[in-house]
């Protein structure tokens, strides 16, 4: 069967997109209720200057998760974007600290970020291994990679035009004092937030607009059918994990330039916040379903939760059991909407 006569069939077609919505929308009413109730709880917590921090904190979670929604889309998984996350980055510091400008260095990160998932695409479609085999494999290389490269230690004093994209932001306005000193009237618009907003419009176009797109889904959907329809289903599997390396890589140097120091050891379980926020937004890990509006909508309600629970004095243990928590719920119910 064909994609164009799968796609032909209204009845499926608008069962899948009912769902989709619902899922959605269950998840947008999800956000509002844990707004609604950490602001209850907090007062501060609806302050222009924390829905702005909020926007930053997010800014990484949903870089990856975008490109995790992509690769979940066609049925795979990436358990590599944390460690590959801190390779680019620390690639990016050693470029810099070696004299290399800004601006080419970050876009070496990003092509690192890329052929590290190019590696893992090859694997899993020319060696036939499973994805998560695969991509737990290049977790561990990436992770020892960075680690070797650094000796382990940070990589510091990378110069203040290092951390313009992580710290900048638009629109931002200060005030000169009379005693010399300097007052934040707005602190703007972080540059990472306006980041993620340009990188999830150009997803969202390629995923719904574009010939790789639709091939992304048709290869989720039934992989069988959609080799018989002609699509090249290994060539898209690669550049869905090629995407999601790429923008591991553009995550990495965000994150690695708001603490304007290379961590090799930073993006621990940050694999677990993207996969979090793409099922929650709607992806389906049986492959085939998802989106970027839902997978922002994931991103943010992770971001919002843990930026609640650190106002409210939880400790980051607790925090990382009620996530756990999260992520099953998730699955359980992407689980119960596959079986339906």
């Amino acid at each position: 069967m064909s994609v164009a006569t799968q796609e032909a069939r209204p009845t499926g077609g608008i069962r899948r997109i009912n769902a989709q919505t619902f899922h959605q929308l269950s998840a947008l009413a999800t956000l509002a209720l844990l707004v609604g109730v950490f602001a209850f709880g907090n007062a501060a917590f609806l302050s222009v200057n924390n829905g702005l921090t909020v926007l930053l904190q997010t800014s990484v979670i949903g870089l990856l998760g975008i490109g995790m929604t992509m690769v979940i889309i066609t049925g795979g998984i990436d358990l590599s974007v944390g460690s590959v996350l801190a390779l680019a980055g620390t690639c990016t510091g050693l470029m810099v600290k070696a004299g290399v400008p800004v601006a080419p260095a970050m876009a070496a990160g990003i092509v690192v970020g890329a052929f590290c998932g190019l590696l893992n695409g090859l694997v899993i479609t020319k060696m036939k291994i499973t994805p998560f085999v695969a991509t737990l494999g290049m977790m561990m290389i990436a992770r020892g990679t960075a680690l070797q490269l650094t000796g382990a230690a940070p990589i510091s004093q990378l110069g203040e035009t290092f951390g313009i994209l992580g710290n900048g932001a638009l629109f931002r306005s200060v005030e000169k004092l009379p005693n010399g000193l300097s007052k934040v009237i707005f602190p703007g618009i972080p540059y990472p937030a306006i980041l993620l907003l340009f990188v999830a419009i150009g997803a969202a176009y390629l995923l719904r607009r574009r010939g790789l797109g639709r091939h992304i889904y048709a290869t989720g959907s039934n992989e069988e059918a959609a080799r018989l329809s002609g699509v090249n289903v290994d060539r898209t599997k690669i550049a869905a994990y090629v995407l999601s390396g790429a923008l591991a890589g553009l995550a990495g140097n965000v994150l690695m330039s708001r603490l304007v120091t290379a961590q090799p050891n930073e993006g621990v379980m940050y694999e677990l916040d993207a996969i979090a926020s793409a099922v929650i937004g709607g992806a389906s890990l049986m492959g085939g379903v998802g989106g970027i509006s839902g997978t922002m909508i994931g991103a943010f309600i992770i971001g919002v939760l843990r930026n609640g629970l650190n106002m409210a004095g939880v400790s980051a243990f607790i925090q990382q059991i009620i996530i756990g928590f999260v992520v099953i719920l998730a699955v359980f119910i992407d689980q119960l909407r596959s079986r339906r």
